[in-house]
């Protein structure tokens, strides 16, 4: 392969807030939650994470910039990803340029990440999620995986829980699964972004600041102080599921 070229791909993914939310891990690592979850995507034209992912032979390392700052990669939330997108690379052929890239070719190649959020970091309006949807989906596009979205969200979910959501546009489900390995725990479209198009979100920012109590560390501290949280988990949250999938369904 010639040294100096460089296959670039840009994708853009919007945020989702949840309308019943994810709250507790029953499995910290891998990202489990405790309860199923549904979200409403939002319109990536207001608030969006924009990311480019780059490859080529003379970059001597991964490296990541998130909104102009460059950022350590070393977290095992961006290695997740990394390594499971790898692992599902295929080969890609660029033929105008003459650029061939073998599935075993990825093993050895590095990225370089650069991330823009439009909207306010580690605020409340779910960063990560569109984060690391966006950073998985780009991935996937520039090494050629053939997984699709619901598939991809099970990679996304290991960055940011709430990540496998913005895969999708609409009302999303994320199903908590049950496995222990969390295979079955990913995303699924409950309606698309057409089904229910006078839906008005409105979002007022009366703080830019980053939160205090980040959502790990906040879910922590419940799983381990609340008599309440598996109660919820276990008796309230099925009902409700049923109940909001009927409501959004019937557009009420």
């Amino acid at each position: 392969m010639a040294e100096s070229w460089v296959i670039m791909v840009t994708a853009q993914t919007p945020t989702n807030i949840a309308v019943i939310k994810y709250w507790g891990k029953r499995d910290e690592k891998l990202i489990l939650p405790v309860n199923d979850s549904i979200s409403v995507t939002l319109d990536p034209v207001h608030l969006c994470t924009t990311t480019t992912v780059a490859v080529s032979p003379s970059f001597a390392q991964d490296r990541m910039w998130l909104n102009g700052k460059e950022i350590s990669l070393s977290g095992g939330r961006y290695q997740n990803c990394l390594r499971e997108i790898r692992a599902r690379a295929c080969d890609v052929e660029d033929k105008e340029r003459g650029i061939k890239i073998s599935k075993k070719d990825w093993e050895k190649l590095h990225v370089h990440i650069a991330s823009y959020n439009n909207f306010p970091t580690a605020a409340g309006l779910a960063s990560s999620a569109a984060g690391f949807a966006c950073l998985v989906f780009a991935l996937a596009k520039l090494m050629n995986a053939k997984e699709d979205n619901s598939e991809l969200s099970a990679i996304a979910r290991q960055g940011s829980g709430s990540a496998c959501r913005s895969l999708f546009g609409g009302f999303v489900k994320w199903k908590m699964g049950k496995v222990e390995d969390g295979s079955d725990s990913l995303a699924v479209q409950v309606v698309d972004e057409k089904h229910w198009d006078d839906l008005v979100i409105i979002i007022a920012v009366v703080s830019s600041r980053q939160k205090e109590t980040s959502s790990t560390t906040g879910m922590r501290e419940t799983v381990e102080t609340s008599l309440l949280l598996q109660h919820r988990a276990k008796e309230i949250v099925p009902k409700r599921i049923v109940q909001m999938e009927e409501s959004i369904k019937n557009r009420n």
